[in-house]
């Protein structure tokens, strides 16, 4: 049985829960996120786990970091942690699209199901799906909302946040 902990931190973002499975982050949710599990299912709250994930996410949000360095624990089919592994290649003030990532990950008729996968991302901002826009280059999907997707890709392009 893995033992899970979590904490609750503020961000520019609003909260952000972090969780981990066995002192691993295996989650980051926003507050009001689609596909968040119920709370119940965070573990004990304990910041113990958190001390390195919280050190990054400043830096990050101070614009001292831009590729995070983190252990993770990614739950998921492995299609999903394939598409999830995919996103962390993208660099910080990018973009890629559904189909630029289903070509990458030689499936080029699988945009759908890379949207769908992108869609149950469990560890936002850090495996950063909000650098994913549709092929037309708008603003597709976030599970965070979309005006928090905005929000990040101008942070990182340096435009504001």
């Amino acid at each position: 049985m893995s033992y899970r902990q979590h904490t609750v931190i503020d961000s520019p973002y609003g909260p952000l829960t972090l969780v981990a499975v066995d002192g691993v982050l295996a989650r980051l949710h926003m507050e009001h996120q689609r596909h968040r599990p119920p709370e119940e299912t965070f573990g004990e709250p304990d910041p113990r786990p958190f001390g390195e994930t919280i050190r990054q996410l400043n830096a990050y949000f101070a614009r001292e970091l831009t590729e995070f360095d983190l252990p993770l624990h990614l739950e998921g089919t492995p299609f999903q942690r394939s598409v999830w592994q995919q996103l962390r290649t993208i660099p910080y003030g990018e973009t890629r699209s559904y189909g630029e990532l289903a070509q990458a990950l030689g499936k080029p008729g699988a945009s759908r199901a890379v949207g769908l996968a992108n869609g149950k991302n469990p560890i936002g901002i850090i495996v950063p799906c909000h650098r994913v826009i549709g092929a037309s280059g708008s603003l597709v999907g976030y599970g965070g909302g979309l005006e928090r997707k905005r929000r990040l890709l101008a942070f990182e392009s340096g435009t504001s946040g």
